[in-house]
């Protein structure tokens, strides 16, 4: 008898892995068919990395009322509810990318707004973690070099938390670029070659060390300011799990 597992990965059950909405007992095979196909999985990314942009330009226009003079009249209710409902899909496309970040805006005056942080983070863990031979820039054999250099590119000390007792381990790094200047990726991998990764770039704002949440599909994110630095934990876990290993990461960083 074929199991699920043993079924081939399909076009339709890529788009619903992207979208959030693959079964949970099919992931497994989807994840192992990226691993198996790198130049999918780089399409995919991209298809994320668009949907990402996407609902960061959008955003502003999601929560805005439809002005007066664009409500149809009773009379014309009924004729109009095919464009309604086109215009709600549209609506629907666009917040399932942008939904996450929109109640988690920065407190500080005149910071940048959240949902670009956490949005590239998001992308960038995306594009990534999906990355077979070429994860990192540099491994984490390498890591008192990579937080050195790394570090000066942010202009702040960086160091790489241990994970080892929540089951993951460094597997290294990569400096990034985003619309504020540097970035830096950190990636770790647990023994199922499940990633998880921490996204900082510098920041001016003051610090806000409590937790914000957001998502996007099955892929969650922890964010906060401290120390100069604006830091996000990624992955496709739990909101508990991701939760623990980043107040672990928050106290590593702190001790």
């Amino acid at each position: 008898m074929t199991t699920p597992e043993e079924e081939p990965v399909t076009e339709a059950e890529l788009h619903a892995w992207l979208d959030g909405e693959l079964p949970d007992d099919r992931r497994d095979a989807v994840h192992r068919y990226l691993d198996d196909h790198p130049e999918v999985a780089r399409r995919f990314a991209s298809y994320r990395e668009q949907r990402t942009m996407t609902a960061r330009a959008f955003e502003p226009l999601i929560d805005r009322p439809l002005p007066d003079r664009l409500k149809p009249p009773f009379s014309r209710r009924r004729r109009a509810l095919p464009w309604l409902a086109v215009a709600a899909s549209l609506l629907a496309f666009v917040a399932g990318g942008a939904a996450g970040w929109l109640a988690h805006g920065w407190s500080a005056p005149g910071a940048p707004p959240s949902g670009a942080f956490v949005a590239d983070a998001v992308a960038a863990h995306r594009v990534f973690v999906a990355e077979v031979r070429h994860p990192v820039e540099v491994g984490a054999d390498q890591e008192e070099h990579l937080v050195t250099w790394l570090g000066k590119r942010l202009g702040k000390p960086l160091r790489a938390p241990r994970l080892a007792e929540r089951g993951y381990e460094l597997v290294g790094g990569r400096l990034l670029s985003d619309t504020d200047g540097p970035a830096a990726q950190l990636m770790y991998q647990d023994a199922t070659g499940r990633r998880i990764t921490l996204y900082v770039r510098p920041t001016r704002d003051p610090a806000d060390t409590s937790f914000r949440f957001a998502h996007d599909g099955n892929v969650q994110a922890f964010y906060w300011r401290d120390n100069g630095l604006a830091w996000a934990l990624t992955g496709e876990l739990d909101r508990v799990t991701l939760s623990g290993i980043a107040e672990d990461v928050y106290r590593a960083l702190n001790s």
